[in-house]
Protein backbone atom coordinates (compact mmCIF):
# COMPACT_ATOMS: atom_id res chain seq x y z
CA UNK A 1 0.00 0.00 0.00
CA UNK A 2 1.21 3.24 -0.64
CA UNK A 3 0.15 7.22 -1.02
CA UNK A 4 -2.34 6.82 -4.18
CA UNK A 5 -3.23 10.45 -6.09
CA UNK A 6 -6.01 11.13 -8.51
CA UNK A 7 -5.83 9.69 -12.32
CA UNK A 8 -5.61 12.99 -14.20
CA UNK A 9 -8.31 13.92 -16.97
CA UNK A 10 -11.05 11.30 -15.34
CA UNK A 11 -14.61 13.11 -14.43
CA UNK A 12 -16.30 12.23 -11.03
CA UNK A 13 -19.52 10.38 -11.16
CA UNK A 14 -21.32 12.39 -8.38
CA UNK A 15 -19.62 16.01 -7.74
CA UNK A 16 -19.81 16.81 -4.19
CA UNK A 17 -17.34 19.99 -4.27
CA UNK A 18 -14.79 21.08 -6.22
CA UNK A 19 -12.05 20.80 -4.24
CA UNK A 20 -9.50 18.00 -3.40
CA UNK A 21 -10.34 15.60 -1.02
CA UNK A 22 -7.28 14.79 1.52
CA UNK A 23 -8.07 11.57 3.46
CA UNK A 24 -5.77 9.50 5.30
CA UNK A 25 -5.90 6.03 5.87
CA UNK A 26 -4.18 4.97 9.21
CA UNK A 27 -3.06 0.93 9.38
CA UNK A 28 -0.67 -1.35 11.51
CA UNK A 29 1.39 -3.10 8.66
CA UNK A 30 -0.06 -5.25 6.04
CA UNK A 31 -2.58 -7.08 7.33
CA UNK A 32 -5.49 -8.80 5.41
CA UNK A 33 -8.00 -5.96 7.20
CA UNK A 34 -5.56 -3.06 5.78
CA UNK A 35 -5.04 -4.28 2.55
CA UNK A 36 -8.97 -4.70 2.20
CA UNK A 37 -9.41 -0.76 3.44
CA UNK A 38 -7.31 0.41 1.08
CA UNK A 39 -8.78 -1.60 -1.96
CA UNK A 40 -12.02 -0.37 -0.65
CA UNK A 41 -11.22 3.33 -0.15
CA UNK A 42 -9.43 3.27 -3.84
CA UNK A 43 -12.58 1.81 -5.15
CA UNK A 44 -15.13 4.35 -3.83
CA UNK A 45 -12.69 7.18 -4.55
CA UNK A 46 -12.20 6.52 -8.17
CA UNK A 47 -16.46 5.64 -8.64
CA UNK A 48 -17.07 8.94 -6.57
CA UNK A 49 -14.14 11.52 -6.14
CA UNK A 50 -11.93 10.62 -9.61
CA UNK A 51 -9.74 13.41 -10.22
CA UNK A 52 -10.44 14.90 -6.63
CA UNK A 53 -8.81 12.99 -4.04
CA UNK A 54 -5.40 12.31 -2.50
CA UNK A 55 -4.88 9.14 -0.57
CA UNK A 56 -2.15 9.26 2.24
CA UNK A 57 -1.52 5.99 3.85
CA UNK A 58 0.12 5.85 7.48
CA UNK A 59 1.30 2.82 8.82
CA UNK A 60 1.41 2.91 12.80
CA UNK A 61 4.16 0.32 12.83
CA UNK A 62 6.23 2.46 11.43
CA UNK A 63 5.26 5.92 12.56
CA UNK A 64 3.17 5.06 15.60
CA UNK A 65 3.05 8.62 17.15
CA UNK A 66 1.17 9.72 14.14
CA UNK A 67 -2.20 8.41 15.52
CA UNK A 68 -2.09 10.97 18.60
CA UNK A 69 -2.42 13.60 16.05
CA UNK A 70 -5.65 12.54 14.63
CA UNK A 71 -6.70 10.98 18.03
CA UNK A 72 -6.51 7.09 16.51
CA UNK A 73 -7.99 4.51 18.41
CA UNK A 74 -8.79 1.90 16.38
CA UNK A 75 -6.89 0.51 13.03
CA UNK A 76 -7.86 0.84 10.29
CA UNK A 77 -9.09 4.33 10.72
CA UNK A 78 -10.01 6.29 7.91
CA UNK A 79 -9.72 10.33 8.35
CA UNK A 80 -11.27 12.91 5.91
CA UNK A 81 -9.09 16.21 6.50
CA UNK A 82 -10.36 18.27 3.70
CA UNK A 83 -12.85 19.16 3.14
CA UNK A 84 -13.65 20.28 6.53
CA UNK A 85 -15.31 19.47 9.07
CA UNK A 86 -13.26 16.39 10.01
CA UNK A 87 -14.64 12.72 9.64
CA UNK A 88 -13.43 9.41 10.81
CA UNK A 89 -14.52 6.05 9.60
CA UNK A 90 -13.42 2.55 11.57
CA UNK A 91 -13.19 -0.53 9.91
CA UNK A 92 -12.48 -2.07 6.18
CA UNK A 93 -14.64 0.08 4.46
CA UNK A 94 -16.70 -2.72 2.88
CA UNK A 95 -20.16 -1.39 3.51
CA UNK A 96 -19.76 1.17 0.41
CA UNK A 97 -22.81 2.94 1.34
CA UNK A 98 -21.70 4.01 4.91
CA UNK A 99 -18.46 5.07 3.84
CA UNK A 100 -20.37 7.49 1.34
CA UNK A 101 -22.72 8.50 3.86
CA UNK A 102 -20.02 9.04 6.94
CA UNK A 103 -18.08 11.00 4.43
CA UNK A 104 -20.83 13.25 3.11
CA UNK A 105 -20.32 12.35 -0.51
CA UNK A 106 -23.87 11.23 -0.41
CA UNK A 107 -26.77 11.36 1.87
CA UNK A 108 -28.85 8.55 3.91
CA UNK A 109 -31.43 9.20 1.58
CA UNK A 110 -29.57 9.80 -1.70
Amino acid sequence: MKAVSPRKGKKAKTDPTEETWNLRLYVAGQTPKSITAFANLTKICEEHLAGKYCIEVIDLLKNPLLAKGDQIIAIPTLVRKLPEPLKKIIGDLANTERVLVGLDIRSVSG
